[in-house]
C-alpha cells in the first residue's frame, strides 16, 4: 500500500497557503527538522520563528501573534505541545478566544525510541477539557491537508496530533474533509470499529480482514474530529451492529473512548460496548511494531475485542 508522510502534507499546504495569505507564519520549538518545516522558512523566511526548547513560551508568542492578527501554526512533540503548555495554550489562546493552532507530532506509542516521557497517551483528554477547542488526528495525508487548510481559514484556536513516519494512503484527492464529520471506510453488519488517527484506524482495517475469514462482518468509521465529534455518523453506524469498539492511540479515558461512550449512551444505543486503547500505564522504549503489540493496539487485539463482544 502506498504511504505517505502527514508531516510533509502539513507543510506542503502551510506553504501553499503562505504564498496566499502572509498572516500564515510558522513557529517551532527547536524541533524544525522533525516536524520539516525547512520548506517553510526557506520560502518565508521572516514568517519563521524558531523559539528554542521554550514550549511554553512559543505558545505565547503564538498568542501575541493571533492578537494582531496573524494566524500562528505551533508545533513540537506531542508530550509538551499538551502537558507542558497546557496553561499557556488554555488561557492566553483559548480563553482569550484567539486563533493559535497548535501541533503535537509523534503522539502515544508513534513516539517509540523517545520513550515514555515522550509519549503523550493523555493529550487528547487535556485538549479534549478547553471549551470550544477543535481537536483533530488525520489519519492519512490527504485529510491531513484539508483539515490544515480548514484550520487555517477557521477563526479559532485548534489542536492537531500526527505521526512524523509515512501512513498509509487511505483516501484520494478528490475526497473532501471537514472538522466535525467522520468518514465511514467499511460498513459491517456485526461489529463496528470506531477509529481515531492512521495507526488504529489501520490496524481496524486489517482486524476487519481477520474477522472476515471467521464470518464477522466489522465496520469501520474513521472518526478524525475529537472535538466536536460527529455523533450522527456514530449513531448511524452503530445502529447497524451489535457492537461498537472505540481504538485509539491513548488512554481509554476521557478520549475517544469516553466520547464515543457519551454519545451512544445519550444516543440510546443497546448493544454492547468496548474501548481498545492505554490501559491506564505510561509508555516506555521501543519500535512502533513492539509498543503496538505491547500495549495492545494491534489487529489482533482488536479482533479478539470484537469476538467477545458480539
Amino acid at each position: 500500500m502506498e504511504q505517505k508522510e502527514i508531516r510533509a502534507a502539513y507543510v506542503d499546504t502551510l506553504v501553499e497557503l503562505g504564498a496566499k495569505n502572509s498572516n500564515i507564519v510558522v513557529l517551532e520549538a527547536d524541533l524544525a527538522s522533525c516536524t520539516n518545516t525547512g520548506s517553510f522558512k526557506k520560502a518565508y523566511p521572516d514568517r519563521f520563528y524558531n523559539m528554542g526548547i521554550s514550549e511554553a513560551n512559543m505558545i505565547g508568542v503564538a498568542a501575541g501573534l493571533s492578537a494582531v492578527g496573524k494566524i500562528p501554526f505551533a508545533a513540537t512533540f506531542g508530550c509538551f505541545a499538551s502537558r507542558r503548555v497546557y496553561d499557556q495554550f488554555f488561557i492566553s489562546a483559548n480563553y482569550a478566544q484567539l486563533n493559535v493552532k497548535l501541533i503535537g507530532t509523534d503522539p502515544g506509542v508513534t513516539a517509540a525510541f523517545n520513550g515514555g516521557t515522550h509519549m503523550p497517551f493523555e493529550d487528547l483528554a487535556l485538549m479534549r477539557a478547553i471549551p470550544k477547542l477543535t481537536v483533530v488526528e488525520p489519519s492519512d495525508a490527504w485529510n491531513a491537508a484539508a483539515l490544515v487548510r480548514e484550520a487555517a481559514e477557521t477563526y479559532g484556536c485548534v489542536y492537531i496530533r500526527f505521526p512524523r513516519k509515512p501512513v498509509p494512503v487511505l483516501y484520494t484527492e478528490n475526497d473532501t474533509f471537514r472538522f466535525g464529520k467522520a468518514k465511514v471506510l467499511k460498513q459491517g453488519k456485526d461489529v463496528l470499529f470506531v477509529a481515531l488517527g492512521s495507526l488504529l484506524v489501520n490496524e481496524s482495517l486489517k482486524a476487519r480482514e481477520i474477522l472476515a475469514l471467521e464470518g464477522i462482518d466489522a465496520g469501520v468509521l474513521d472518526v478524525l474530529t475529537l472535538k466536536p465529534i460527529d455523533r450522527e455518523a456514530i449513531l448511524t453506524e452503530a445502529g447497524k451492529v451489535r457492537a461498537v469498539i472505540s481504538a485509539e492511540n491513548h488512554q481509554i479515558n476521557n478520549g475517544l473512548g469516553s466520547a464515543v461512550a457519551e454519545v451512544l449512551a445519550e444516543g440510546g444505543f443497546r448493544g454492547k460496548f468496548a474501548r481498545v486503547g492505554i490501559r491506564d500505564e505510561f509508555g516506555e522504549v521501543g519500535t512502533q511494531d513492539y509498543l503496538t503489540k505491547r500495549f495492545g493496539l494491534d489487529a489482533g487485539a482488536l479482533a479478539e475485542k470484537a469476538r467477545s463482544s458480539v
